[in-house]
């Protein structure tokens, strides 16, 4: 389902972000949502970086679907860059859509990867966001 550019940003805004943060984007295919991709680019003033950056990350959006992989590792992999008190979104399928992963298996694999769940955001049509940091404790 299309989308207006600013209904885009506005969703994006779901997520806490600001100008000047730095955000990789990892799992980019053909059905991501481009109104939201446009509209986290809009917030924070430039381009997502790709999985090739080589540098510390403030947010890391890692969009993904139930035959993407191991979800563990793509989270491990996702908080390798991320900065002291980063934020990784993952973006999931909504229930019913090509790609869900059932609640459980993020509850299971957030921990296991050192995260934690903290929040759950419907982020567009077909997709919703899971909000993961580091445990308090390890900050």
């Amino acid at each position: 389902m299309a989308a207006s550019a600013g209904d885009g940003r506005e969703r994006a805004g779901r997520f806490g972000l600001e100008a000047g943060l730095t955000v990789q984007e990892l799992g980019y295919d053909s059905d991501v949502d481009e109104g939201l991709r446009a509209g986290i680019e809009a917030i924070v003033g430039d381009d997502m970086v790709d999985e090739d950056f080589d540098d510390v990350v403030d947010v890391v959006i890692l969009w993904w679907r139930d035959d993407d992989g191991d979800l563990v590792d793509a989270l491990v992999d996702a908080i390798g860059p991320l900065a002291d008190h980063g934020v990784v979104w993952l973006l999931t399928p909504k229930p019913g859509r090509d790609g869900h992963i059932e609640p459980e298996d993020i509850s299971d694999a957030a921990p296991t990867a050192g995260l934690q769940q903290t929040t759950t955001i419907s982020a567009g049509y077909d997709w919703q966001g899971t909000r993961l940091v580091a445990p308090r404790s390890k900050r």
